[in-house]
């Protein structure tokens, strides 16, 4: 695992043999990323379990197949030959049923049944709420503090990461006892090194927790969305199947925890290795959204993303053609690096104009939580600078370890020394 300020040199594919994509993280992810960019609008790539896909990392050619009208996400439907379970990684982004991995009438369905938690005058009703759990981490933290030669204290798992994922259990109505094996579980979701986890287990294991979870809220309803999902699914089975329920709280409840969790980390760690940009933003604090935006555009909690496929051939020029019936992953991540893009796309600079990327998708896919990361972030940042002027990285950069991921894109642990702590 390797950090992203290493530099990479990965060699040129040849066209005519698949790539395996590369689940080192960090800069082996942006610098392959690079390659495949450089080499074709599409290039054939080899995935865990010898499947073999189209990667895409153009920033014109993704923003083009996002919504392309022969490019689907229902692998039911366009994936011919594809049996549900034969490649065990790929449940979460194939075989689970959720409006994540459905097209046109039952991505409406199930989009709307949870669209109504994230509205716009929703979310904001959950300002306070944040408020509140980012308080009481950063007094946890305060407590911690010691001053000059304290330990250091995983700013991660202490901060980051315990924002988002008390934000979603508490939204979702996942009982305090059942969290931890939970949000154990689901954190492996995104790893795809077969050599580090067995995503067979992963996925079994994450939807074992989901059905204990129904099973809680159907002996004891709540005022949460695990149980507004679940009266919907027994009035009106034709709504939402038993399946859909399941696939839908594992999305919700993965998706609401890791991406926020990684904007955050990438937005300390930057601020923290570009100190002139912290000042400028610490005297400024509207400015903050300008710190939000372009962590998420140079360093996207998602890369790429499995699957799309193709209903129709794709002509994308310069002798690529993806074929009807093809599967196709999309880099979401490589729009914001994209020097087509973005003048000088590897350096963080809140003072640049076009902070452009596709960090939550794009089209009718677009992630359905953006609008509650960015309201966490915009929350928990502030706060944590204001409570810990101090803060200072407990380790060079080039240290810090990735996830085993070339989907996920966030480190494992971000080693902080906190300084002494201001009055809350």
């Amino acid at each position: 695992m390797t950090s992203a300020s290493e530099t990479f040199a990965p060699e040129v594919p040849d066209p005519a043999e698949p790539v395996e994509l590369d689940s080192g993280g960090g800069g082996r992810l942006y610098a392959q990323t690079e390659t495949l960019r450089a080499t074709a609008p599409a290039v054939r790539v080899r995935l865990p379990e010898d499947l073999l896909a189209w990667s895409v990392t153009r920033g014109d050619v993704v923003r083009r197949l996002l919504t392309h009208p022969h490019v689907r996400k229902d692998a039911r439907r366009n994936w011919p030959g594809y049996e549900p379970g034969a490649i065990s990684w790929l449940y979460p982004w194939v075989d689970s049923q959720s409006m994540f991995t459905s097209d046109a009438a039952d991505h409406a369905r199930l989009r709307n049944l949870i669209g109504r938690a994230f509205a716009p005058r929703r979310i904001e009703a959950l300002r306070p709420a944040v408020r509140t759990i980012v308080t009481d981490l950063l007094d946890a933290l305060a407590a911690r503090a010691t001053g000059a030669g304290a330990p250091p204290v995983d700013l991660r798992a202490d901060y980051a990461y315990a924002i988002p994922t008390r934000v979603i259990c508490d939204l979702f109505g996942v009982p305090e006892e059942q969290r931890p094996a939970m949000l154990a579980a689901m954190d492996l979701v995104l790893t795809t090194d077969p050599a580090a986890v067995n995503a067979g287990e992963v996925s079994a294991e994450v939807i074992a927790h989901m059905r204990v979870l129904v099973e809680t809220r159907r002996d004891d309803p709540g005022d949460d969305m695990t149980s507004l999902l679940l009266a919907a699914h027994e009035a009106d089975g034709d709504r939402l199947t038993e399946h859909e329920l399941i696939s839908t709280l594992f999305l919700m409840v993965g998706a609401g925890s890791q991406t926020t969790a990684a904007l955050l980390d990438h937005a300390v760690r930057e601020l923290l290795t570009h100190r002139d940009q912290l000042v400028a933003v610490l005297a400024e604090p509207a400015r903050w959204d300008d710190v939000v935006e372009e962590a998420l555009r140079l360093h996207p909690p998602i890369v790429h993303m499995p699957l799309r496929f193709a209903t129709g051939d794709i002509d994308l020029g310069e002798g690529v053609t993806i074929r009807s019936g093809e599967a196709i992953i999309v880099g979401f991540g490589a729009h914001g690096r994209d020097p087509a893009v973005h003048d000088d796309p590897a350096a963080f600079d809140i003072d640049r104009a076009d902070k452009a990327h596709l960090a939550f998708g794009h089209g009718i896919h677009y992630c359905l939580g953006a609008s509650l990361a960015r309201l966490e972030a915009q929350i928990a940042l502030p706060a944590l600078f204001d409570r810990f002027p101090d803060l200072a990285l407990a380790v060079p950069p080039s240290e810090l370890r990735h996830q085993s991921s070339f989907i996920g894109n966030d480190v494992l642990a971000l080693p902080v020394h906190l300084g002494s702590p201001a009055a809350p």
